[in-house]
């Protein structure tokens, strides 16, 4: 497994990160859970993504567990604050109350006595990005975070909060945003932005949720008991892929795979590592052969010829208009 550094920081994070994000405490039984975090730390993997919010606090939880008697000096553990963890009004948003509260609820739950990356999972249009970073500064200067990030930002939030992150002398060093062969919103702004500032990136859904798998088929039900047939674990996030032009494009990557000698899935995450910007890509699982399998793509090199080869099958389908893709969740 290679390593990474973390935007322009010092710490070096392994660039396939184990998320659990819809599996642990929801789709994916407990010693199932467990079993994929032993394969990933198995495969070298020492970056493991995490949220408050997953499955209720059920996420961190299984992970704080799986992760019980490693040597925590050899693991960088990342988790999020923004989402409801509770029915009360301040149990969301980046309030100070909420961030300071949750930290501590997180660490709880994760059995550990700071997190390597605390994240806002979105930027907050309620509370002033000044009484959120100055929280941030305070858990940092706690200990209980060695460093900050945030998800889904934009470019210009992203400088903002870089700024007034030099300015309270805290390692703003990371943004989480969606990222694949198939939606490259990113790459307009967030990414130029980030190179200038040195924030790297930690991207989610890099297999576009089990499409550039080549799983799902035109004309074809999707698989029993995939992700695109259960609602609880992304059967609408994943919608707008499930579409005969999309579907077909991707079935063109198929042979452009074998030449390589790689499965879809190995050639998506090998896709996504060649942005230079990118530190790790956030891979799941629900079984662990599909971890040693995503392991494949660590380290690969894909040519000028194949990346080419994959731009020209794709391309028609390719998001890049933010304004077209935005969820609810992104606007204010």
């Amino acid at each position: 497994m290679e390593h990474r550094h973390l935007g322009r920081s010092g710490l070096l994070i392994s660039e396939l990160a184990y998320g659990n994000w819809i599996t642990h405490g929801s789709q994916v039984e407990e010693e199932a859970a467990v079993a994929c975090v032993r394969a990933a730390l198995d495969v070298g993997i020492t970056s493991f993504d995490t949220a408050d919010a997953y499955a209720g606090g059920r996420a961190e939880e299984v992970l704080g567990r799986a992760l019980k008697g490693e040597r925590r000096a050899g693991l960088e553990i990342f988790t999020k604050v923004f989402w409801p963890t509770g029915p009360g009004p301040n149990d969301r948003s980046l309030s100070r109350k909420h961030i300071m509260e949750s930290i501590d609820a997180s660490l709880g739950r994760l059995q550990t006595d700071y997190v390597d990356l605390y994240q806002a999972h979105r930027y907050d249009y309620s509370t002033p990005l000044e009484e959120t970073m100055q929280a941030f500064a305070d858990v940092v200067r706690s200990g209980k975070a060695l460093y900050i990030g945030v998800s889904e930002w934009t470019a210009s939030e992203i400088r903002a909060g870089w700024e007034m992150a030099q300015e309270l002398r805290i390692p703003f060093v990371s943004n989480q945003p969606q990222y694949s062969a198939l939606h490259r919103v990113i790459e307009a702004e967030v990414v130029p932005t980030s190179i200038e500032l040195g924030v790297g990136q930690i991207v989610f859904s890099p297999i576009a949720q089990g499409v550039l798998t080549g799983k799902y088929k035109v004309g074809e039900q999707p698989p029993a008991g995939s992700r695109a047939t259960d609602e609880k674990s992304g059967a609408g996030f994943i919608a707008r892929f499930m579409n005969d032009e999309t579907l077909s494009a991707v079935a063109q990557l198929q042979p452009l795979a074998e030449q390589a000698g790689l499965s879809m899935a190995q050639l998506a995450l090998a896709w996504v590592l060649q942005n230079s910007n990118v530190s790790a890509a956030i891979i799941g699982a629900s079984r662990p052969e599909q971890v040693h399998d995503n392991a494949v793509a660590s380290g690969r090199k894909l040519d000028a010829d194949l990346m080419k080869a994959i731009d020209a099958a794709l391309e028609p389908v390719v998001e890049r208009d933010p304004a077209k893709t935005q969820s609810p969740a992104r606007r204010p």
